[in-house]
């Protein structure tokens, strides 16, 4: 029963990090306008991810526009576009190969050591697309920490980190964590298994041993 309630916990960390990729991915808010200078008014709030760049005026309305070309954009933009498209279908797929593998499913039959492999297979995708998902979110936050203290930089250009970056740590610490708790059901899978093989040659001796005693009976009978 413990187990069953790791095996659901890791599933349920890896869905939240399943949700929480796919909102990274699509979410504006990965450089927001830093208000840096004196001014106590702002008009304009700008938000920049990585399909679309989005204004709002006066918390009044927003105006989102799609970014028109490809090869127009920064090499993070570009590299991040990939890696968080490959982290969301990788994490997807080790969602459905979690599920399963589980306990509770017989999509696998009872093998206890293939769902095992089937988790194990599974934890490792969970965390592969963990470290994708933290790559683009740590390279845009090093650049905007890196632009926000040169001073060459102009005030207007610079930039804060958006919401969309911490809730792709959380998201990167959610997979990486799902991955790990089922990852460990491959070791306990297989032990399990050694454990409920018959030993083959303890049960042999009794059996030897009771064929001796039996034939020096009847030969003490003859005698």
């Amino acid at each position: 029963m413990e187990g069953g309630a790791l095996q659901i916990a890791g599933l349920v960390l890896g869905g939240i990090g399943v949700i929480g990729t796919c909102a990274v991915t699509g979410m504006p808010q990965w450089r927001v306008t830093a208000f840096i200078e004196n001014n106590i008014v702002v008009f304009e709030t700008l938000w920049e991810g990585l399909w679309m760049n989005c204004i709002r005026q006066a918390n009044i309305r927003m105006q989102c526009k799609i970014y028109d070309s490809l090869l127009a954009l920064t090499p993070d933009l570009q590299a991040g576009r990939a890696l968080m498209c490959i982290s969301v279908l990788l994490s997807f797929i080790a969602f459905m190969t979690a599920v399963i593998g589980m306990k509770c499913t017989n999509c696998a039959g009872d093998n206890e050591k293939t769902k095992g492999i089937i988790l194990l297979m599974s934890g490792i995708t969970f965390i592969l697309s963990g470290i994708i998902v933290l790559i683009p979110v740590s390279w845009t936050a090093n650049q905007i920490i890196r632009d926000f203290y040169n001073p060459i930089v102009n005030a207007a250009q610079k930039r804060e980190l958006g919401e969309a970056l911490y809730i792709g740590w959380a998201t990167a610490l959610f997979l990486v964590a799902g991955g790990i708790i089922l990852c460990c059901f491959c070791h306990k899978a297989e032990k399990k298994y050694k454990y409920s093989l018959p030993n083959k040659s303890a049960s042999n001796v009794p059996r030897t041993a009771t064929r001796k005693t039996s034939s020096l009976y009847s030969k003490s009978q003859y005698v």
